[in-house]
C-alpha cells in the first residue's frame, strides 16, 4: 500500500466522480470534506508463558461531512463505492438544505512529512515477533527468582488517509504507529507488586526492538516491580509534590490540556473559558501542544481535516494565550485552525484534540527542586486517573512514588493518589526543572468515545500543598 495509487481507485471508484458527488453534497455548506481511510492493524500478546492473542485486521471506509454553522451532517460507510457515496451524500446534504454558506478557506498545503511512509506490519514476520516476545518472557523470568508473571505485547497500525476537499485538492498521508509494552509481577511471600514499561512511535518496530534495546525496557519494568515490592504505605494529607520528567505530563494532559481544547471553551464548559489573556498559572509555566515533532506518537503531517500540524503555545509564562482548534470551532470563534482536528477513524467526526502536549523547561536542576522539599512526595510514574473538564478536578494514581525527607528521596510508597484541581494546581507550581522530557511513546487519549494516540511531557516540577490520598499518616 506504500505506493501513491488512490484509495478510491483501488476500490474501483473514479476519484473525479467521487469528488463531484462530494462537492454537490457540500454545496451551500460552510465546510466539509470526504475522508477516506485504509487501515491495517495487528496485536500480539504473550502472557503467562504462552501466546494468548494474535489479531490481524484490515478495515477501510469513508466519512462525508458537511458543516453548517454549529451543525454537522455526517455519514460514513465501510463500503467504498459510488452507490454508498451517493447514499452518504443524500444524508449530509440535508444538513445544508436551504443554507447559503460561504465555504471556508481551505487548509494551506505542506511539503513536510513527520514520518516515513513505512508499513511496520510488513517486517519482521509475525513468527519473528512471537520469538521476540518469548525472549522477553524468558529474560525476565531468569533475571530474578521473585518474578511470578510476565506479559509482553506488540501492537501496530498502518493507516492511509486521503482527504478530498471541495476545491479539488487531495491530501494523502500514510501513518505508521507501533507500541511495545512489558508488565512484570514480582512477589515475596503473600505480597505481589507490578511494574510496567513501554515505548513506541511512528516508526518501524526495529527502531525500538533491534538488538538488545528491548532489554533496557524489560529491566525498567522489573525494577519498578521490585521497588513497589519494598514500598511502604503512602502518606496522606496536603504535601509538597515533585513530579518527575516525561510521563508525569499525563497529569498536565488530563487536568489542564482538555480544558484548553477549543470546543469546550466555545461552549463555555471549560474551567478556562473566558480567561484568554489572563494569568492562569504561576510564572515560569509555559505549555505547548506540538504536532510537528518528527516520529512522535502524537505527531501528524496534517490533521484529519487537512490542516498541517503546528506548535501552539497554550500558556506562556503563566498567561493563557491560545486554545487547540479544529476548523469548525476556529471559524466560530474567529481564530485560525491549529491542526488539532482529529478523529479515531472514518466512522467518527473530527473534533479538537491534543497531539503532543508538554510543559517547557525552567531554570532549576532536578536536584535543586528535590532539595527544596522538606517533607513531600516524589511522583515518578502514573497509572489511571479521572478528570472533570468543567471543574478541572482530578484524581490520579501514582504507580511509582517516593517519600521526600529533608530534600532527599527516600522510601518508595504504595497507594498514593494525587487529588486536586487543574487550574488551581497550575497556580501552585513553585519550581520548574531544566530537564523537560517527552514520554516514551505510550499515550492514548479518550474524548467523546473516540481514542487517538498522543504524547505528553514535562520537566521535573514542584507543586506546593497538593492533596495526597494514601493509607499512611
Amino acid at each position: 500500500m506504500a505506493d501513491s495509487i488512490s484509495l478510491l481507485d483501488r476500490a474501483g471508484l473514479e476519484p473525479e466522480k467521487a469528488r463531484a458527488i462530494a462537492s454537490e453534497a457540500l454545496s451551500g455548506a460552510d465546510d466539509g470534506e470526504l475522508f477516506v481511510e485504509y487501515r491495517q492493524s495487528e496485536s500480539l500478546i504473550f502472557d503467562d508463558g504462552k501466546l494468548k492473542q494474535a489479531n490481524v485486521d484490515t478495515t477501510q471506509g469513508f466519512g462525508l461531512r458537511a458543516v453548517v454553522g454549529e451543525t454537522v451532517g455526517y455519514a460514513h460507510a465501510s463500503e467504498i463505492s459510488e452507490a454508498a457515496l451517493k447514499r452518504a451524500a443524500s444524508a449530509v446534504n440535508a444538513a445544508a438544505a436551504g443554507h447559503d454558506g460561504s465555504f471556508d478557506i481551505a487548509p494551506q498545503p505542506t511539503n513536510r512529512h513527520r514520518y516515513d511512509d513505512i508499513n511496520p506490519l510488513s517486517e519482521p514476520e509475525i513468527s519473528q515477533k512471537i520469538a521476540l516476545l518469548k525472549s522477553v518472557d524468558a529474560y525476565l523470568r531468569n533475571a530474578d527468582d521473585r518474578v511470578r508473571q510476565v506479559s509482553v505485547s506488540i501492537a501496530g497500525t498502518y493507516q492511509i488517509v486521503e482527504i478530498l476537499r471541495p476545491d479539488g485538492r487531495v491530501l494523502r498521508d500514510a501513518r505508521p504507529l507501533v507500541r511495545f509494552n512489558i508488565s512484570v509481577i514480582a512477589g515475596e511471600g503473600d505480597r505481589q507488586e507490578t511494574g510496567a514499561a513501554g515505548t513506541g512511535g511512528r516508526q518501524a518496530y526495529t527502531a525500538y526492538l533491534d538488538g538488545d534495546a528491548w532489554k533496557t525496557l524489560a529491566d525498567d519494568a522489573l525494577r519498578k516491580a521490585l521497588v513497589n515490592l519494598q514500598a511502604v504505605a503512602a502518606p496522606a494529607g496536603e504535601l509538597d509534590v515533585v513530579l518527575g520528567p516525561g510521563w508525569p505530563g499525563i497529569l498536565l494532559h488530563e487536568a489542564i490540556g482538555h480544558g484548553l481544547e477549543g470546543d469546550f471553551n466555545r461552549k463555555k464548559t471549560s474551567a478556562f473559558a473566558g480567561l484568554m489573556g489572563e494569568r492562569v498559572a504561576a510564572k515560569g509555566v509555559t505549555v505547548v501542544d506540538d504536532g510537528t515533532i518528527d516520529l512522535r506518537r502524537g505527531s501528524l503531517t496534517f490533521d484529519d481535516e487537512g490542516t498541517p500540524s503546528s506548535s501552539t503555545t497554550l500558556i506562556e509564562d503563566g498567561i493563557l494565550v491560545g486554545y487547540m482548534q479544529d476548523r469548525q470551532n476556529a471559524r466560530l470563534m474567529g481564530v485560525d485552525a491549529t491542526g488539532n482536528g482529529r478523529r479515531q477513524s472514518y466512522a467518527h467526526v473530527p473534533m479538537p484534540r491534543m497531539t503532543n502536549t508538554y510543559m517547557l523547561s525552567g531554570e532549576h536542576t532536578p536536584d535543586e527542586v528535590l532539595a527544596s522539599v522538606k517533607d513531600g512526595l516524589y511522583a515518578v510514574h502514573f497509572g489511571g486517573g479521572q478528570v472533570d473538564i468543567t471543574s478541572g478536578k482530578f484524581v490520579f494514581e501514582c504507580t511509582e512514588a517516593y517519600k521526600i525527607e529533608d530534600g532527599k528521596v527516600t522510601a518508595p510508597v504504595k497507594g498514593a493518589m494525587l487529588i486536586g484541581n487543574g487550574p488551581d494546581a497550575l497556580t501552585r507550581v513553585a519550581m520548574v526543572g531544566n530537564d523537560m522530557a517527552l514520554d516514551p511513546g505510550i499515550g492514548t487519549c479518550g474524548k467523546a468515545g473516540q481514542w487517538v494516540p498522543v504524547g505528553v511531557g514535562q520537566p521535573t516540577m514542584r507543586i506546593d500543598r497538593l492533596t495526597v490520598g494514601g493509607t499512611g499518616g
